[in-house]
């Protein structure tokens, strides 16, 4: 599988597709497109982790969410490996897998990003980019 992925495999690859900021405020890449929120919409961050209940959720850096095409893709990523994804209630028909990073190698990770990203971006900046 070679070496396992992490952050800064995370933002390299996030940062090379079109249109692509990343959050000031947190780990987290976003693409423009005029229907978001700010002129964006994000596609990949970090997992916040609910660790004591009632307090702040705590950022996760070995664990990256991913946007999904939909409730489909999100199930048959799910279902095709458990050790390398999962959910939590908090997403529960919110159309995003977590990724244990250490699992996934960096070919797995770009296509897990480029689809994300190509779930978020607008379709005339998707079909421009041939991604």
């Amino acid at each position: 599988m070679g070496t396992v992925a992490d952050q800064d495999d995370v933002r390299r690859i996030a940062l090379s597709l079109p249109e692509t900021v990343e959050a000031e405020d947190h780990f987290g890449f976003r693409v423009r497109n005029k229907a978001g929120r700010n002129g964006t919409k994000q596609f990949a961050w970090a997992w916040n982790e609910r660790v004591t209940p009632g307090q702040p959720r705590v950022p996760r850096p070995d664990v990256l969410a991913v946007r999904v095409a939909g409730q489909a893709e999100k199930e048959m990523l799910l279902a095709a490996d458990a050790g390398k994804f999962f959910t939590e209630p908090h997403y529960n028909g919110f159309p995003a897998v977590l990724v244990r990073l250490a699992a996934v190698g960096e070919d797995e990770l770009r296509e897990l990003i480029t689809d994300a990203w190509r779930s978020q971006a607008p379709r005339d900046l998707v079909r421009a980019s041939g991604l």
